[in-house]
């Protein structure tokens, strides 16, 4: 067999195994127009889905109670009479075998509150009508990679079973914090996100919080007892937000954000110290030996017409965060500085490194004039 050969016939394998992996996904659709179901069937069945369909939240829930092999990704429409998508969404993230299921949100309802709602809910993605079907083959393989990873990492970390301790996981790895209402995890966050970023967001702002002394207390605590610690900052972010119903995200790092639909009202001082008080009631409660704050950066306007200037400003979100956390750090350990010299780690030099490329890049950012062409 020459070279050409050879490497046709090893397009042709990694052809054919994408297509048994895409023949495997067993995907499940519920709608009660049953021309968008019909629509969808002949459409995906053609990229190789195995495609089910339902046309009532009702049917949909015995359908997934009949099968002897889950199914692996849903499409659910929003606006169904009796039980809408929102409420089928929610029926479906209770049953333990779809914990993990893409759940793409195939709907008309482009409104933000429809859209909070949806990922509130548990939804994966949310994709608009009319859609294109080379997109949404796109979003469906997307999430299914998603899913895979995340039993992999699952796999990676599970926890002892006789202790219940699980594996030290890295700093900046984003876990899932799981069973606390509007705290998505970091894939949905970013999806959401960029749903938003469709629409209207002149009035929604974003702020980032970050666990004090993160990595003191990642290094010196058990995988268990840091996550509980994670924990304790979502349920008081909760807690603290239930009035504005903001969407949170824990993003690696001991950095949340918080997503709000209006102005963080009074300052960022006063937002810091009511989930601070709620963090000492919490961490009160359960008799934690750790006493854990937090600290708040400025709040950053996502008020952009795009989805890369919306993430964009996210991440401005949280370099504000950072950039705060370096200048406490940096007033700890003036006295030190002063006492032993101008010596300073290697360490603290890379931090004040980035800090200070942080500076400049917020600098670049806002004034044009200063870059050069």
């Amino acid at each position: 067999m020459n070279a050409e050969n050879k490497v046709d016939a090893s397009f042709q394998e990694k052809l054919s195994r994408r297509a048994r992996v895409q023949e495997d996904l067993r995907v499940l659709a519920v709608d009660d127009d049953h021309s968008i179901l019909q629509l969808l069937k002949t459409a995906l069945s053609a990229f190789h889905f195995d495609i089910s369909i339902s046309d009532s939240g009702a049917n949909a829930l015995k359908q997934i109670a009949r099968q002897d092999k889950p199914f692996d990704c849903f499409l659910i429409d929003i606006q169904m009479p009796s039980m809408n998508g929102i409420m089928l969404c929610k029926e479906i993230r209770k049953l333990p075998e779809y914990k993990n299921a893409p759940i793409l949100m195939l709907t008309a309802m482009s409104d933000r509150e429809y859209v909070d709602l949806a990922f509130v809910a548990g939804a994966t993605d949310y994709v608009t009508k009319p859609f294109d079907f080379l997109e949404l083959r796109s979003r469906m393989s997307a999430a299914q990679r998603l899913v895979q990873e995340r039993r992999i990492a699952q796999n990676n970390s599970e926890r002892d079973a006789e202790t219940g301790e699980r594996q030290k996981f890295a700093l900046d790895e984003p876990i899932a914090i799981e069973g606390i209402e509007r705290v998505l995890q970091y894939t949905e966050f970013d999806n959401y996100i960029m749903q938003l970023s469709q629409g209207r967001m002149f009035n929604t702002h974003a702020v980032a919080v970050k666990l004090l002394g993160t990595e003191r207390l990642h290094s010196a605590l058990s995988a268990n007892a840091f996550e509980e610690v994670l924990r304790d900052v979502a349920l008081s972010l909760g807690n603290v937000t239930k009035k504005t119903r903001d969407v949170i995200s824990y993003r690696g790092g001991g950095v949340f954000l918080v997503v709000r639909h209006g102005r963080f009202t009074g300052s960022e001082a006063q937002f810091e110290n009511a989930v601070n008080q709620m963090l000492l009631t919490r961490q009160s409660q359960r008799q934690s030996e750790v006493e854990a704050q937090v600290i708040i950066g400025e709040s950053v306007s996502l008020r952009s017409l795009s989805k890369s200037g919306s993430l964009l400003s996210i991440s401005r979100s949280i370099e504000n965060v950072e950039l705060r956390d370096q200048n406490i750090r940096d007033q700890q350990s003036r006295p030190r500085r002063m006492s032993a010299g101008s010596t300073m780690t290697a360490e603290q030099e890379h931090v004040r490194k980035r800090a200070y490329q942080s500076v400049l890049r917020d600098l670049f950012r806002e004034e044009p004039s200063l870059r050069s062409d």
